[in-house]
């Protein structure tokens, strides 16, 4: 089924735009979605001193912290309630694929349509729940072994770190849901694509300040530069190619009369 994006780029005229009410009301809704998200990324977890947790941050930026943070928008960076973005829903999600090429049960509910879709959904949901709990779990015990991060660690503190930042997940998984149906689709795919393009401009500006500093070339910058087009090229290729199979249909009689054989495609 092709999606309300996949139709307005197939259909870019912003004359027919002005008067679709519909798609319209879709891409507002989908801009009012995407802000809530990136308004939630900045309200910082209860009980976190946000200038101890900044220090640490700046040490462990470059490696394997710098990516999820830049997956979650910079909510990691702020630790925010968003923290976890919506990756406990996409490993979900992963892990219930998989298991349905190895679970009877689930693979029988993957035969039974829509019905079948639902319960698999149902379970990702659940699923997802003990993911974000698990990490956010993690997280608070490592807040809490960090020097003065935590102003009053404890019991309370883990439990509050682990309903904040579970509910902030399940809150940006139902935000993607609804962008779904009434947006212009791909919520969950937005969601992450806009925690990224919200870094974009912070990290070509230290992109751009390394190679000022001499710390990068000029011709490396440039080549980075180059590939990053032709990988998105490529990316957008592939995704809008089509393939037509030729179909021959053979002579036929009505009656008195003869038709010739037609022919026709068949996209893939």
């Amino acid at each position: 089924m092709v999606s309300a994006a996949e139709q307005l780029a197939a259909n870019l005229n912003f004359s027919a735009l002005a008067k679709a009410e519909e798609l319209k009301k879709r891409i507002w809704f989908t801009l009012g979605a995407l802000l809530v998200y990136r308004l939630g990324t900045y309200i910082p977890l209860p009980g976190i001193d946000p200038n101890a947790w900044n220090q640490i941050f700046n040490q462990q930026s470059g490696g394997i912290l710098g990516m999820f943070n830049m997956f979650a928008g910079g909510g990691i960076h702020r630790m925010a309630i968003f923290a976890l973005n919506i990756m406990p829903y996409i490993s979900a999600s992963i892990i219930i694929q998989l298991m349905t090429t190895v679970s009877p049960t689930l693979e029988n509910l993957k035969k039974e349509g829509e019905q079948g879709r639902k319960m698999i959904n149902q379970y990702t949901r659940y699923l997802t729940v003990v993911l974000a709990a698990f990490q956010a779990y993690g997280i608070s015990v490592g807040l809490e072994g960090a020097t003065n991060v935590v102003t009053s660690p404890g019991l309370f503190f883990v439990i509050s770190t682990v309903i904040t930042l579970t509910g902030g997940t399940m809150f940006l998984m139902w935000l993607g849901e609804q962008i779904t149906q009434r947006g212009i689709g791909n919520g969950s795919s937005l969601i992450i694509m806009a925690g990224i393009v919200a870094q974009l401009p912070s990290a070509i500006a230290g992109t751009l300040e390394l190679g000022r500093q001499g710390a990068l070339s000029t011709g490396l910058i440039l080549i980075v530069l180059v590939m990053a087009v032709a990988v998105i090229t490529f990316i957008v290729f592939m995704e809008r190619a089509q393939r037509r199979l030729l179909i021959q249909y053979p002579k036929r009689q009505v009656g008195n009369r003869m038709f010739e054989g037609q022919s026709s495609h068949l996209p893939l």
